[in-house]
């Protein structure tokens, strides 16, 4: 009872230092992917009310599932938009030590389990825990608000792991139902919880079958035959099915990949070019892991080279050897050294579907969180055991995990401070046109614009294809004095060679087009931004409905500040043409209402209506669930005649008066 006294003791001491390390980064903003799935919290008005909260709860559009829980979570923080960064950093920390504390109870559990004493077990899973809780990387998954999606899966695992665990003990007593119970529980119910959260939830089996091989199999065999067999039936339907499940479909998208050997989409490598380049990736994590660092590359990794070949570049080779022979050996050591051999097999085993063929982004830190779970484990055990070196292991035992709390305070008191952290991640990162970009918002927003243009010409010259640098670089120049020709060329020939611009280009007209109007950028015209839309459309990597629906609609919002508001029609019905959607229609119509046109507001309302039949379907899963509930709501019809109704009314009033240019009717949400 003593030393479990000490042991809690020194677990909330372990908390109460991580929460200290963490501390200065509470205070930072948002970030990169933040406003890419943040502000659904206020898109259609605030969360407070039961038919507003399912609407948002099915809004997520990340893996089929949309990730319910992870939205779920951010309602603890805030319900609506714009909002503060800080409560969903501190949730984010709070998540991250009851990680920690779980991962105490799943390392010593497995001690035990592995027949190691008391003292050793404890000990071992308490440096452990402390190891991965203060690690530096975790920090910019844990501080990065949106990549709570990367520690809920974490979460569930362990909860699902240490349940099963429990399960499977009752089931070695011959408590067969009980045991049953837990071990569904942990393995069917947090599998499914985990993947509401992010897909990679859905590894759980296969990480409870990596213990099951390892650790359980031959030292605690369940011998009672019925409760054998209802263990048996349980491992395979929430076990094995799952997890051959996950490998199968992992195998078929890397040999179609691989067959139709071309560019993914707008990723400028193809599928095979993946797998070449991601056991290099492997091996850059395991450097973080092993040989921590104050600071590293951040979120900004665009710059990351993609092996073309077995020799180009030339680690490729050695890192495939490499992470295969790793496997290898760990799975030859694992009766002799079964920790180690489990710690490097769940961790590969945790990188399956973000790290092969699935045609993800190279390279995000945040990748590491689940996987790196036991990775300090054996270290832990190592130092744990006393009987040798005493002094040595000791010392140790004190100086790592104060080490990395000191490493993690720093990376954390960067994360609190936006400025010197898009700076040095510019610094670190040369060749990231992303974080180039990102720092040269940050040098403009601090009243140094200069600064940010000589950034930005620098890269433009090796990267000419990077539409955000071309973009910042014109919202620099309108700062200094105004654009010049040679600026409006170079960002034309990034618009017709761009390979993706995501929420960029609305997001910068939406800002740039007002700017213009109010005369503040001498050199930039509404035709100069009719220019780089027209180059846009020329542009065949951009072929894509939802973009070219983009470009589209901009033209319309141009011609309106031109004063053409049939040219404004024009181009909102095509980009409606393009993709069929409700959403849209409003949005084109309530812009035409607000730039004083109702009548031809009502017009597309009414082309809405006659091509409403080809609207998009919903995809597989959520997106699916999300039209039905807006259906089931009776939402777009409401939003529709609301709408129609008060563009009516002002098309009567205009008739009588002059144009009405107050309109203020949109959406009511």
């Amino acid at each position: 009872m003593q030393r479990r006294s000490v042991v809690a003791l020194l677990l909330i001491l372990l908390l109460g230092l991580a929460w200290t390390a963490y501390a200065p980064g509470l205070h930072g903003g948002f970030l990169f992917d933040d406003f890419g799935n943040l502000p659904v919290l206020g898109a259609p008005g605030p969360v407070d009310n039961w038919p507003a909260f399912w609407r948002y709860i099915t809004s997520g559009t990340a893996d089929p599932t949309g990730r319910p829980l992870t939205l779920l979570t951010f309602l603890l923080d805030a319900r609506n938009w714009p909002a503060n960064p800080f409560p969903f950093k501190r949730t984010n920390l709070i998540l991250h030590l009851s990680n920690g504390a779980l991962l105490y109870a799943l390392l010593a559990r497995l001690g035990h389990l592995l027949g190691y004493d008391d003292r050793q077990t404890w000990t071992a899973a308490l440096l452990g825990a402390a190891l991965w809780l203060l690690h530096p990387l975790l920090v910019s998954t844990t501080l990065y608000i949106v990549q709570r999606e990367a520690m809920l899966p974490a979460t569930c695992t362990l909860i699902g792991l240490l349940l099963w665990l429990h399960g499977r003990s009752l089931l070695t007593q011959g408590r067969t139902m009980a045991g049953l119970l837990w071990s569904v529980l942990g393995l069917g119910g947090f599998t499914v919880l985990g993947v509401l959260a992010k897909a990679n939830g859905a590894l759980l089996p296969m990480l409870a079958l990596l213990v099951e091989a390892i650790v359980l199999a031959q030292r605690h065999p369940v011998h009672q035959a019925s409760a054998r067999k209802a263990y048996r039936l349980a491992l395979l339907t929430f076990g094995i099915v799952p997890a051959a499940a996950i490998l199968g479909y992992l195998l078929w998208a890397g040999l179609y990949g691989v067959l139709v050997s071309g560019p993914v989409g707008f990723r400028p490598w193809s599928v095979g070019q993946r797998l070449l380049t991601e056991p290099r990736v492997l091996l850059d994590y395991l450097q973080l892991l092993w040989l921590p660092r104050p600071f590293s590359s951040g979120l900004f990794n665009d710059q990351y080279v993609a092996s073309t070949s077995w020799l180009q570049p030339a680690t490729t080779l050695p890192a495939t050897l490499t992470v295969f022979g790793l496997i290898g050996l760990a799975w030859w050591q694992r009766r002799q050294h079964p920790a180690l051999t489990l710690a490097m097999l769940f961790y590969f085993a945790g990188q399956l579907l973000e790290s092969t063929s699935i045609p993800l982004e190279l390279y995000f830190e945040h990748r590491n969180y689940l996987p790196a779970l036991l990775m300090f484990w054996p270290l832990s055990l190592w130092l744990a055991d006393a009987r040798k070196l005493r002094l040595l292991k000791y010392a140790l035992m004190l100086v790592l995990p104060l080490g990395l709390a000191w490493m993690a305070h720093a990376r954390a008191e960067l994360w609190g401070n936006v400025h010197s952290q898009a700076l040095l991640w510019a610094r670190i990162n040369p060749d990231s046109a992303r974080a180039q970009a990102n720092a040269a918002q940050i040098e403009m927003q601090s009243g140094q614009p200069e600064a940010a243009i000589r950034r930005l010409e620098k890269l433009l010259e090796h990267q000419p294809d990077q539409v955000q640098l071309a973009f910042n670089l014109i919202g620099a120049r309108c700062m200094t004095g105004g654009v010049r020709a040679p600026d409006l060329t170079m960002a034309q020939a990034a618009m017709r060679a761009t390979p993706a611009t995501g929420t960029l280009l609305a997001n910068w007209f939406d800002r740039t087009l007002p700017a213009v109007l109010r005369n503040e950028c001498p050199g930039l015209t509404t035709h100069n931004l009719l220019d780089l839309i027209d180059a846009g459309l020329e542009n065949p990597r951009l072929s894509m409905a939802g973009v070219r629906q983009d470009l589209t609609y901009l033209r319309g919002k141009v011609a309106l500040t031109q004063g053409q508001p049939d040219a404004a029609l024009t181009s909102f019905t095509r980009a409606l043409d393009l993709q069929v959607r409700p959403g849209m229609a409003l949005e084109a119509a309530a812009t035409l209402g607000a730039a004083g046109y109702p009548s031809r507001g009502l017009r597309l309302l009414d082309h809405y209506e006659a091509v409403s039949g080809n609207a998009m379907e919903p995809g597989f899963g959520m997106s699916w669930l999300h039209a039905w509930v807006l259906e089931r709501q009776h939402y777009w019809r409401h939003e529709l005649d609301h709408l129609r109704n008060q563009l009516t009314l002002d098309a009567k009033a205009s008739s009588v008066n002059t144009p009405e240019h107050s309109f203020q009717s949109g959406m009511s949400g």
